[in-house]
């Protein structure tokens, strides 16, 4: 399995908490960016939260303070917890890897992408 695996997607209700998380194969080297990317229907896919190989995380506005990337280097596992969750935070959330230590300004360029897991946060 050389793309990544989402796991820990689910539905809760507005206020709610999840944790997703992201396994990486051996071909996803621990100096290499990764992040969170979410797709809510009908809208484009929008970077959530990033890591670079470095260890420098990035968050859009609108989930700073709530969401919290990290990563687990031994068991090669990329996490997202998200707390407070609103509506808005509704889609399918991807993880995804870029072969650089530091983090692609742009979508397309991360090279391994996982099959999403589905986030559904109710009124």
């Amino acid at each position: 399995q050389v793309q990544p695996v989402e796991s820990g997607g689910g539905s809760v209700q507005a206020g709610g908490s999840l944790r997703l998380s992201c396994q990486a194969s051996s071909y996803i080297d621990n100096s290499f960016c990764m992040g969170w990317f979410r797709q809510a229907a009908g809208k484009e896919r929008e970077e959530v939260a990033t890591r670079g190989g470095d260890g420098k995380t990035t968050y859009r506005d609108s989930v700073k303070g709530r969401f919290t990337i990290s990563k687990d280097n031994v068991k090669r596992i990329l996490y997202l917890s998200m707390d407070n969750l609103k509506p808005e935070d509704t889609g399918m959330y991807y993880c995804a890897a870029a072969e650089f230590e530091s983090c692609p300004r742009k979508i397309p360029e991360y090279n391994f992408w996982g099959q999403g897991a589905q986030v559904t946060v109710a009124a």
